[in-house]
């Protein structure tokens, strides 16, 4: 029988429809790497989603593996071309969360423009301020989304009721601009955007993209986004860009090292000092989790297998 390992939080229609379909499925949402050593020799399929790495040194042990599936988007953690080498399928299912990342996302960025988690936590002090906290408003206002695929286009959609301009820019699209949605440059995001979000994976060409050069080019003082990944935005930019008034906040649903016990004292700080400030929202990487999308990467990782959905 072909045996399957899930090696994270999934919902039940994944191992329902494996085991309808004549599979074994070892469901694992908290196996060690340790332990996925010792018994991915016998499998014949790996689920993924963002816990262990699947390197060379688990590969070469996997020995029967014809295909890995993550669940949500970002291959990082996968050696995708030393696995496809050896004949092993890679496929992701990004349009399962898509939508949650993007709601996920549309709600920093209210709160920001809207003082909400300030406002409340003043509330709790036994303050009540209103002119203090004045918000801003979403419509009218130019985003600049960098990264327009599964997740940056849903965002965009969301926004189109706001009246906004969507100044979008992916090095790797075009033609995709239409309404109220622009392809545009990274320099002209940084020229115009009042809110920047950002939709990429983490790749060599990505990781630290958004360093010091970049926050120096920015011309109104935006909001700045981050629901993809961590290493995408180096921190101690990013803190020098609010200690300048470069942007007016920060909604960041990832860090660079998201293993908050394995932190350095300076890591420590950072982080610190990023919690400290009022115009910075930081939530534990949940953008995509929501009861819908976890339904939903299920069904699409088994749809782009071929297996039918029970």
């Amino acid at each position: 029988m072909k045996k399957i390992i899930i090696t994270g939080r999934a919902h039940p229609v994944l191992k329902d429809s494996l085991e309808k379909q004549g599979y074994e499925v070892l469901d694992m949402p908290d196996i060690s790497a340790g332990e996925l050593g010792g018994l991915i020799a016998d499998a014949d399929g790996l689920v993924v989603t963002t816990r262990i790495p699947v390197n060379k040194q688990l590969l070469d042990k996997a020995v029967r593996l014809k295909w890995i599936g993550r669940l949500g988007s970002g291959m990082e953690l996968i050696d995708q071309s030393y696995a496809e080498s050896r004949g092993i399928q890679c496929i992701s299912s990004p349009e399962g969360n898509r939508n949650a990342v993007a709601e996920h996302n549309l709600g920093l960025l209210l709160n920001l423009l809207n003082r909400l988690s300030i406002a409340q936590e003043e509330v709790k002090k036994g303050l009540w301020k209103r002119v203090e906290n004045t918000g801003t408003e979403l419509s009218g206002k130019t985003v600049g989304i960098i990264g327009f695929g599964n997740t940056g286009s849903s965002f965009a959609r969301l926004l189109e009721p706001f009246g906004v301009t969507v100044l979008a820019f992916d090095k790797y699209k075009y033609g995709f601009g239409k309404g109220y949605i622009k392809e545009a440059s990274l320099e002209q995001i940084a020229r115009y955007a009042d809110v920047i979000s950002l939709h990429v994976p983490q790749t060599p060409e990505t990781t630290g993209m958004l360093n010091d050069d970049f926050f120096q080019t920015l011309q109104r003082k935006p909001v700045l986004l981050n629901t993809s990944r961590g290493k995408v935005i180096l921190i101690d930019a990013l803190i020098k860009a609010l200690k300048e008034e470069r942007i007016s906040g920060a909604g960041l649903d990832v860090l660079p090292n998201e293993k908050l016990s394995t932190y350095t004292e300076k890591e420590q700080e950072e982080l610190n000092w990023l919690l400290a400030r009022p115009d910075v929202i930081i939530t534990p990487h949940i953008a995509g989790y929501s009861e819908e999308a976890n339904y939903k990467m299920a069904a699409v990782l088994l749809e782009k297998l071929g297996i039918r959905i029970s």
